[in-house]
């Protein structure tokens, strides 16, 4: 039975799904991957969608409507036998009635053709056309499609380059802490907000209850935007950075975490704080008095 599936047997962790149950042949193919630019699965050439005759072969894929946009788009191809002997599988491969490749000659070593920029909208039909000089039918392995985003933008490097210390100084931080801080718009870091605009900021941190431990890198005070830094309920230890150049900062979550160190005083002279959360840590001496008496201040 052929199912859908990822990785480990796909190392990119690219997920790939049987086009049909009922339509495609099972062969003995053991191809060698390794010569693929872009590193299918060997899987994919296990089973291949074919022309009952030598006549074209027409087939929707994917199977639901796409929205107007560009994609990538890769098919691949093996000859099911170890030898071309038994004739030529030549044929022409079309989009949507537009030609993607002509006189596509299958080889039991494979082939794959792509588009890095193809716009597609709605249902989208892929034909694959016999040559005149093509004895054998028509025949695809598999095929990936990914849509293109439009990062528009990158996160300041300063900022990035801040976070990306931080991250280094903490454990077990979230999986997808990797790549721009910020960017795809919509998909930025877990617990990470950022600005809109041309200038893409970080403004906020959010990893209450992480499971984090480690430290709180000192370049925290180098993401100049920040309005609210919550990492509350973690295991960070060591002492709390000085935070006093953050100028927007509003709101500072601290609580339930193994900071040690004198209690800082640097928070009275935050101009926007409003609330300061520090209670069940490791913090010594006295609460400072100029943060007793700034005005508007939540103190715990």
């Amino acid at each position: 039975m052929y199912v859908a599936f990822r990785f480990p047997d796909d190392e990119f962790d690219r997920f790939w799904e049987p086009y049909s149950l009922n339509s495609t042949v099972p062969n003995n193919r053991k191809l060698e991957v390794s010569g693929f630019w872009n590193l299918p699965p060997s899987r994919i050439f296990n089973t291949d969608l074919r022309a009952n005759q030598v006549q074209p072969l027409e087939f929707t894929w994917p199977p639901m409507p796409l929205k107007n946009s560009f994609y990538y788009i890769a098919l691949y191809f093996a000859h099911d036998s170890d030898s071309i002997g038994d004739g030529t599988r030549v044929f022409d491969v079309s989009v949507n009635g537009i030609a993607y490749y002509k006189e596509l000659s299958v080889s039991p070593a494979g082939s794959v053709i792509f588009a890095s920029r193809w716009p597609l909208e709605g249902l989208t039909t892929l034909t694959l056309t016999p040559t005149s000089g093509s004895t054998l039918a028509p025949l695809v392995n598999g095929g990936e499609m990914f849509e293109l985003i439009s990062l528009g933008g990158r996160t300041l490097v300063r900022d990035a380059t801040a976070l990306n210390a931080i991250k280094r100084s903490f454990k077990n931080v979230p999986v997808d802490w990797n790549g721009d801080p910020c960017m795809p718009k919509n998909y930025s870091w877990t617990g990470v907000t950022c600005s809109d605009g041309p200038r893409i900021r970080i403004v906020a941190l959010n990893l209450t209850s992480m499971g984090l431990s480690g430290s709180l890198a000192p370049q925290v005070a180098k993401l100049t935007a920040l309005s609210s830094i919550w990492l509350g309920n973690n295991s960070l230890s060591g002492s709390i950075p000085d935070l006093g150049s953050l100028k927007f900062l509003e709101s500072v979550h601290l609580e339930d975490n193994r900071f040690s160190g004198t209690f800082p005083s640097f928070f009275g002279g935050v101009p926007r704080l409003r609330e300061l959360f520090l209670q069940n840590n490791n913090l010594t001496g006295k609460i400072p008095s100029n943060l007793l008496q700034k005005p508007g201040l939540e103190l715990r």
